[in-house]
């Protein structure tokens, strides 16, 4: 691990103030679980880590707005214990907090944070070998395409670069309509998650939008009674990241589902909107047979690599199961 000077501000502006407008000199601080791993690897080697542990309010979880404006704001530095364990959160955006409660073990939610989770770097071995040049590190070969590819995307489509976006909070806060509040050097912005997702191509992007010199303070979820939950699949539940992993959100009048969401993570080098799998649940009653018919049209456009095929059918059980929990039928699953 190299040197580096930490810097702990005590405000948002603080730490804007002490960002620089390239990414890699300089790195952000919460809880750590991803850049110390990317430090040891000597992936990341920042000249300057800066805490973001002393801005005030940077980890709270508060109710905001009346009526139709009413919403949670979560602080970018909120746990993901915190999150997985708030009962405002928990009655009212079960995808979200299922999720957040499924990540590696208690030591790993009790230090890790909803902006770390949102903002970490892909989880591409080759990427994080120190000894590997691949595209996202200034060399020009993305060696997953014909390499070990059994965890990348099968949503590849123009993509130079094959990764599994990673973050296991961003399909529900997608699915929920959240939105990221940005702080930078011209001031505040405010970013649909919808659109908080870029593919990177080469050692000067990120897997977000976020300029070098800007950083997440604080998300928001709109109170709107929409049925949601979340599904994973994984290995072994303790320690895997999920091979895939999707979130559901859905209003319901009538007994029929509208205004659907359907998100994927862990397929694609972005979380990926499957909007046929929506189009197949709205207008319908969420029962066993239209969860089915949801996830196998979730596979629409799945180009698998060569090691990688058996995702697509762990689409379909992920979409099924996230909309049969959405919908209280996860006991009529079938074996």
């Amino acid at each position: 691990m190299k040197n580096f000077t930490y810097y702990r501000p005590g405000t948002g502006q603080q730490a804007v103030g002490l960002l620089e407008q390239r990414f890699g000199n300089t790195e952000l601080l919460a809880g750590g679980t991803d850049l110390l791993a990317l430090q040891k690897n000597y992936v990341a080697q920042p000249a300057r880590v800066i805490s973001l542990t002393a801005i005030k309010g940077f980890t709270a979880i508060e109710e905001v707005g009346m009526g139709p404006q009413h919403a949670f704001r979560i602080g970018a530095g909120a746990t993901l214990s915190a999150i997985a364990t708030h009962p405002g959160l928990r009655q009212n955006f079960p995808a979200l907090t299922s999720a957040a409660a499924d990540v590696a073990g208690p030591q790993i939610r009790n230090m890790g944070t909803l902006g770390g989770s949102l903002c970490q770097r892909n989880r591409c071995w080759y990427f994080r070998d120190e000894h590997v040049n691949c595209r996202l590190k200034s060399g020009n070969t993305c060696f997953a395409l014909d390499g070990e590819n059994q965890y990348h995307a099968v949503f590849t489509q123009q993509h130079q670069c094959v990764i599994a976006s990673p973050s296991t909070l961003a399909p529900a806060l997608i699915a929920l309509g959240a939105t990221a509040d940005i702080a930078g050097p011209n001031g505040r912005r405010t970013v649909e998650m919808a659109n908080f997702y870029h593919a990177p191509a080469n050692n000067n992007d990120r897997e977000h939008v976020l300029a070098a010199n800007e950083i997440v303070t604080s998300v928001s979820i709109p109170t709107r009674g929409m049925a949601n939950a979340h599904y994973e699949v994984r290995q072994r539940l303790a320690t895997d990241w999920p091979l895939v992993q999707c979130a559901v959100a859905f209003a319901v009048n009538n007994g029929t589902a509208g205004n659907a969401r359907v998100v994927l993570s862990q397929v694609a080098p972005v979380p990926h909107v499957a909007e046929a799998a929506a189009r197949a649940l709205n207008g319908q009653a969420v029962t066993a047979a239209t969860a089915t018919a949801a996830g196998r049209a979730a596979t629409e456009g799945a180009r698998p690599l060569n090691r990688n095929a058996y995702k697509v059918r762990l689409i379909e059980v992920a979409v099924k199961r996230a909309a049969m929990i959405a919908a209280g039928l996860e006991r009529y699953w079938e074996v």
